[in-house]
């Protein structure tokens, strides 16, 4: 880890903090604020906000003009200060045309800044030898494993501590200033006569209420994209306030509304009232001030809330393309423009508009960072390392993107990623969402959500699951095309649902569907069409073309689904295909190991095709054409992700799929192949996440020296996604320090000064692969919870330990004191409800309770392992 940017485990400030950035590694932070469904604002390195990306679509690089935070600050006896509250403009964003691009750059800002953050806090720290006060800018969200409505608040919390640096009293004053910019997103649409007005909900007893400004729009379309509400608000009791800087008679636009209100805050620190109705994106703003005593310091809370409910449907149908089609777009297919269509957003059917949602979110603030401060204190209070906590951790942030959403209906979907100004891929594509593990581990519902939509919307009659659901799901299967790795790792994920939450129900409502999908599997033409436990037809993957011929990626992921669907049959009562399932795995999986491993690692046996003969649903039109000879293809390349089935299958108590020996020694050949240590010599003819001297794994190498002329496309890229999934894989078969060095170098990569720590990136920013990170969490304590059984182990550790783990609905700690005659184990759960029957070490046995155990939050079990004679 570079010296500039350091790991801590603690922080006198009550907020917590993992990682520290200095000024040099400020450039690309950008910490995203808001609710999973809901939207984001960021809170930049110097302590800016930027990417204003709360209208249903992303933004990137969209700031409001006149939107910032700023300080007055007079010590007694001496003149006042007022600087904008971030850090000075790093050099690269100094140029440009007409001078630096930056908003507002031209006022008057801090000397020194640095950034702390531990997900979802981040914390600016400013400082300037000429201003009486220093400021810790902290911005935080709501974020409560199993709690999505929680997690789910359309809120940025903005806390500004301010300490008097002098022995002087020092009177000061914080001010947030925010354009309406309802209508305008960034990239369409436009203010039009909207209008700023001051609200007050007074409080209880000795509680101030919450003072702001509403924002909303008398001319904007109330149907459009763009229509909704904005709130500025403070739990202070001090305030002044302005709906709209003062302009002149006669408009020349040279800057004059700025001008006048630099002037007065400058002055006093207060605000004049002033409403100008000429205005179409009028600017408030809103001070509160306070009085610190010498060396004192003080806090003021400030949010910012938003409601815009008309979210559209994905924006382009999709239609297959026919195998002469010679174009193609977003993953598959003609784009064909069609009228889109509104499927609303979860969130605002919680709150009537932005200012209910101020008001809820203040009177609840304190049990709210409460409760995200114990999640993050619990997290880090544990025996993992700060690099694996932090790509963990930070990766949550993709689920508060706009890359995920909530439609009004409640369901939860997803592109692949976001683009600057829409989604990347849309459909909640299977393929992709299959490494993810942190939405199944911390916010079961939601999984169990997506499961929902896609047996019950997406599976069709004849068992083809669309690898990308259309919206309103009423048109699910309009995009007519399954992905076998996509079909078969989301029946593993069914698996996976059922087993965390033991919910039957859930099981046995989309068990139809489920079985459909496995069938489609062996259809005419399929995938198994000769149903002997082998994928061999032509398979449509991840990697937008189709595997002819058996190779590792799909065919282990038809395994896991096999041992899935053999394991819930068995549950279910369903004998006959539970047998059949097992029959079907244990031949297939013989033949894999039998055909596929070349002694180092598993390769594909490329098999002609007669395009007459595949099923309908396949193929998109984006692979070989070469019937007899197919391009862009695996063959026998060592593909870094060709094992990610298996390390699911693992994470979820699957088991093994294939021989372990191999899998151990396919790990070895993928970290002797497939690592680069820089790519000065590295050929690459597509995309580029790595660059220059950065480590990385290759996505596929070819050791033998056999590469077709031709490999499948993305071959010679470096994916996050797919190195997460090796490391976590790593670090489950003892490979630990292999394993850690792949996340090292990832996160090295996202060290704020290149690339931001908050938005790790593959085909779009927020990607939702790189998820796949919550799984060494997972790896690295052995956890497993079986809510059917009631069952919980990790694995063993040779010292004291303590661990953080999350089942979707409770989480807590869990310790291990090894001893001389045994081991002594404690679980307490933080939050949720718990219900236990069995609790153990793999390896060392478990504790049975007959009866069951519930626990609540706050409660703790503790019991002692006898270590066998």
């Amino acid at each position: 880890m570079s010296p500039t940017k350091t790991m801590a485990s603690r922080t006198v400030c009550d907020w917590p903090v993992l990682t520290r950035y200095d000024q040099d590694h400020l450039r690309r932070i950008a910490l995203p604020l808001g609710g999973i469904g809901t939207g984001t604002i960021s809170l930049g390195g110097r302590g800016n906000l930027q990417d204003w990306e709360i209208m249903n679509r992303p933004a990137k690089g969209f700031t409001p003009r006149n939107t910032f935070f700023a300080l007055y600050a007079k010590a007694e006896d001496q003149p006042a200060v007022t600087r904008v509250l971030e850090g000075v403009l790093d050099e690269l964003e100094l140029d440009g045309a007409h001078g630096s691009t930056v908003p507002n750059h031209g006022l008057p800002r801090f000397r020194t800044c640095s950034f702390e953050a531990a997900y979802p806090f981040g914390q600016a720290v400013l400082d300037d030898k000429d201003v009486p006060v220093s400021v810790r800018l902290g911005g935080f969200n709501p974020l409560v494993p199993g709690d999505s409505d929680i997690s789910g608040i359309p809120a940025a919390v903005l806390r500004f501590e301010l300490t008097n640096k002098t022995d002087r009293t020092v009177k000061a004053s914080v001010c947030g200033s925010l354009e309406n910019f309802i209508g305008s997103d960034g990239n369409s649409g436009a203010p039009n006569h909207n209008r700023n007005v001051f609200r007050h909900q007074p409080g209880v007893g000795n509680d101030p209420g919450v003072r702001g400004m509403y924002m909303y729009s008398d001319g904007v379309d109330p149907l459009a994209e763009q229509y909704g509400t904005i709130c500025l608000a403070t739990t202070e009791p001090d305030v002044s306030y302005s709906e709209a800087w003062q302009g002149w008679a006669i408009k020349h636009g040279w800057g004059e509304r700025l001008t006048n209100f630099w002037r007065m805050f400058s002055e006093t620190g207060r605000l004049v009232t002033n409403d100008d109705r000429s205005e179409q994106a009028p600017v408030a703003s809103l001070a509160a001030s306070v009085e610190l005593d010498p060396y004192a310091t003080r806090t003021l809370t400030f949010l910012i809330t938003w409601h815009f409910p008309n979210r559209q449907s994905w924006d382009i149908l999709i239609k297959p393309k026919v195998p002469q089609a010679n174009t193609s777009c977003c993953g598959g297919g003609i784009c064909v423009c069609e009228p889109v269509e509104r499927v609303g957003n979860y969130y605002t059917t919680r709150y009537s508009d932005a200012w209910d949602a101020a008001v809820v979110t203040a009177e609840r603030l304190e049990e709210l960072e409460g409760a995200t401060i114990q999640f993050v204190k619990t997290f880090m209070d544990t025996d993992v390392p700060p690099v694996v906590q932090e790509a963990a951790l930070y990766n949550i942030s993709t689920l508060r993107s706009q890359t995920c959403f909530r439609i009004e209906d409640g369901h939860f979907l997803g592109w692949e990623g976001s683009n600057a100004h829409d989604g990347s891929c849309h459909g909640s594509a299977t393929h992709v969402w299959n490494y993810e593990s942190a939405t199944g581990f911390l916010f079961g519902d939601l999984a169990r959500n997506m499961r929902d939509a896609e047996f019950r919307y997406g599976v069709t009659e004849e068992g083809l699951l669309n690898h990308r659901l259309m919206l309103p799901l009423h048109r699910a299967q309009e995009f007519g095309v399954a992905a076998a790795d996509g079909q078969c790792g989301t029946i593993m994920r069914l698996y996976r649902e059922w087993r965390l939450s033991g919910d039957d129900e859930f099981l046995r409502e989309l068990w139809p569907a489920a079985v459909r999908a496995l069938s489609f599997c062996w259809q005419e033409g399929g995938w198994d069409a000769d149903q002997d436990g082998v994928a061999e037809g032509c398979q449509h993957v991840t990697y937008d073309i189709e595997f002819h011929g058996p190779n590792p990626l799909s065919g282990i992921w038809y395994l896991g689904a096999l041992r899935a669907m053999n394991e819930m049959a068995a549950y279910l009562g369903e004998d006959t295909l539970a047998d059949m399932c097992r029959e079907l795995f244990n031949y297939g999986s013989r033949w894999m190991d039998e055909n596929l491993f070349n002694g180092e690692y598993y390769e594909q046996e490329i098999r002609p095709f007669d395009p007459q003969l595949i099923a309908p649903g396949l193929q998109t039109g984006e692979g070989a054409v070469n019937q007899q000879e197919p391009e862009v293809q695996l063959g026998s390349g060592c593909l870094t992700d060709q094992l990610i089935a298996q390390m699911v299958a693992a994470l979820i108590g699957l088991g093994d799929l294939v021989d372990p020996e191999h899998v151990q020694r396919t790990l070895q050949s993928i970290r002797k192949y497939n690592y680069r240590a820089d790519t000065y010599e590295a050929f690459n003819h597509m995309r580029s996440f790595v660059m220059n001297d950065e480590p990385s794994l290759v996505i596929c190498s070819y050791p033998k020296g056999d590469k077709p002329a031709f490999p499948f496309p993305y071959y010679s890229e470096a994916m996050n996604g797919m190195e997460y999934a090796a490391a976590v894989h790593m670090l489950l078969v003892d490979m630990t320090e292999e394993g850690l060095q792949v996340i090292r170098d990832i996160r090295s990569r996202y060290d704020g000064r290149k690339r931001n720590p908050f938005n790790e990136q593959e085909c779009g920013y927020h990607y939702v692969r790189s998820m796949a990170s919550w799984g060494a969490i997972l790896a690295w304590t052995g956890f497993q919870y079986d809510g059917v059984r009631h069952t919980m182990t990790f694995k063993s550790a040779a010292e004291r330990t303590r661990w953080f783990w999350s089942n979707g609905s409770a989480w807590g700690s869990f310790e291990q004191s090894p001893e001389d005659e045994g081991t002594v184990i404690k679980l307490t759960v933080m939050r949720g409800m718990l219900t236990l029957n069995k609790l153990g070490i793999k390896g060392l046995g478990h504790v049975d309770y007959p009866a069951s155990k519930r626990l609540s939050a706050g409660e703790s079990i503790a019991d002692k392992l006898v270590r066998p004679i």
